[in-house]
């Protein structure tokens, strides 16, 4: 069974910082192009970061971009999102998705695989 299990989320002050972890079991994602997701309420879900199979490219919505930082670790079947600068707006909950192609995606539709989501709460 393909599991997706995001941790790392949690409740931060304005202007802190989070790292959100993105463990993958069932099968190894190597070669999937990998991405974080968030949805806040009442909104769609938008595109946060992407990144390739070897991490050899990375995409940044403009909201986050020169704030986030997305990784991958293949040997650990896992990918990470670093999180600074933190604002009130960044408030939602994350999800970390996998597709079945080397290359990311800034379209929810194109994943395959989904987490269950982990909640970031920033504080004003």
């Amino acid at each position: 069974q393909v599991r997706l299990v995001e941790s790392g989320g949690g409740l931060v002050q304005a202007g802190g910082s989070l790292r959100l972890s993105c463990a993958a079991s069932g099968r190894s994602f190597s070669n999937a192009g990998m991405g974080w997701f968030r949805q806040a309420p009442w909104k769609e879900r938008e595109f946060v970061a992407g990144i390739n199979w070897n991490g050899g490219t990375t995409y940044w919505a403009d909201s986050v971009k020169g704030r986030f930082t997305i990784s991958r670790d293949n040997a650990k079947n896992t990918v990470f999102l670093q999180m600074n600068s933190l604002k009130p707006e960044d408030t939602a909950v994350y999800y970390c998705a996998a597709r079945s192609f080397p290359s990311a995606s800034r379209r929810p539709g194109e994943y395959d695989y989904w987490g269950q989501g982990t909640q970031v709460t920033v504080s004003s």
